[in-house]
């Protein structure tokens, strides 16, 4: 074999060998800690602790008659809605007061259009509550997910924040029905098995929470970076405290259902995720931080493999052309190993989420492919995003376009 067809083993095994690692891990996860919680009591306490809900909302005037009444209907006894207008164009502000009108848990702040990061300060500084839970305007919350993720933060003293678990919404499209067994199959396990050692490479902006004096600690949400929940995700575990998955707590959002809409939601966690990688590499390799390295180093290979990919790529292309031969047997039961292992990690982790979601096994035979998609979309934005990232205005804040909420 020689240099080529070695990196072509490699480029076609790393994801086999990333979807077994996620599967041991993430199973391990499920049968020892997520399949023995208990249920959680707070809904039947008079003295739960006080959590504000912070929904930063640009544009949202064809979301908000949705969202609203499932967020009124909580079956947490104490909290309140904080909804942060950030200068929108259209009707929002008029809807969330005319809500406000007929519920006192809504309170409204007007501010010009200055990001997310900004708003969530915004609603921060107004916040009554020992808790945040940051949720887009567009997010249904499942009415037990509160008291779910206030059971890990009151039992676990040194969990700063944990994030929810995401779902699709929308399905009408093929698109909407991959990535559903995208964050089954690929995400949820992925925080599974990060949340084995107490780290997360992000606690999720549609659905999260953290406690308001480790977010004063940490000083808020930094509004120069373009994913500001991986920033604050990161602040918080180099603070010294952990933060957890919590899959109880389930968050239905609409999701990109185009081609184009896909792409640049992607680009931009690519692109945010090289930001928080380049702005704490210093502070990383610090002894008190080691427990961070494993999210580092596969950061590392991941991006190492996506250039890998690209290279060989362009080779093979001039190669065919000018007529080079390889032996591409290796590379062909390379791609049968990965190939089983995606259904391995597809299985384990469909079976998993069957217990949040019935009936996910309908999206198994035709979206067993979709790891292969995954892993080339993913990248094509790490070799777009990375270089962005390092050419980026640090002084810039990050303010936001209303993303492509696919088909309702």
């Amino acid at each position: 074999m020689d240099w080529y067809e070695y990196l072509a083993v490699f480029v076609m095994l790393y994801p086999g060998i990333m979807a077994v690692y996620w599967t041991l891990s993430g199973l391990f996860y499920f049968l020892f800690w997520e399949n023995r919680t208990e249920e959680p009591e707070y809904v039947f306490q008079e003295a739960a602790p006080m959590v504000s809900v912070l929904i930063p909302c640009y544009n949202e005037a064809d979301n908000l008659d949705v969202s609203i009444p499932h967020l009124l209907n909580l079956t947490y006894p104490n909290y309140e809605l904080i909804f942060i207008n950030d200068g929108s164009t259209d009707d929002t502000l008029e809807i969330i007061r005319r809500w406000a009108l007929e519920a006192e848990k809504i309170v409204v702040i007007d501010q010009p259009n200055n990001g997310k990061a900004v708003a969530m300060n915004t609603g921060a500084r107004h916040a009554q509550g020992e808790y945040i839970v940051g949720i887009d305007g567009d997010a249904i919350l499942d009415y037990s997910a509160i008291e779910y993720m206030i059971q890990n933060l009151e039992n676990n003293p040194g969990l700063g924040a944990v994030t929810g678990n995401p779902r699709v919404r929308n399905r009408s499209t093929v698109l909407g029905k991959l990535q559903v067994a995208e964050f089954s199959s690929i995400i949820g396990l992925i925080k599974r098995s990060q949340s084995v050692v107490g780290t997360l490479f992000t606690v999720s902006g549609v659905i999260m929470c953290i406690r308001k004096d480790v977010l004063n600690e940490i000083g808020g949400w930094s509004d120069n970076m373009i994913t500001d929940d991986i920033d604050v995700s990161w602040k918080t575990q180099i603070a010294g405290y952990n933060i957890a998955y919590e899959p109880r707590a389930l968050c239905w959002v609409l999701m990109p259902e185009t081609i184009r809409g896909l792409y640049r939601q992607r680009l931009r966690w690519a692109q945010g995720g090289a930001e928080v990688i380049m702005k704490y590499l210093k502070q990383i390799w610090r002894l008190q931080n080691i427990r961070l390295w494993p999210l580092y180093i596969e950061y590392f290979l991941t991006l190492f493999w996506a250039y890998t990919l690209f290279i060989i790529t362009l080779f093979g292309i001039c190669g065919w052309i000018f007529g080079y031969q390889h032996d591409f047997t290796p590379f062909k039961v390379a791609s049968l190993i990965t190939f089983m292992m995606f259904i391995l990690q597809f299985s384990v982790s469909i079976f998993i989420d069957s217990r949040y979601e019935r009936d996910l096994f309908r999206y198994f035979i035709s979206c067993i492919w979709y790891p292969y998609a995954f892993w080339l979309m993913n990248s094509i934005t790490l070799i777009h995003g990375f270089p962005k990232a390092l050419l980026r205005d640090k002084h810039r804040k990050a303010t936001w376009v209303s993303p492509d909420r696919g088909v309702q």
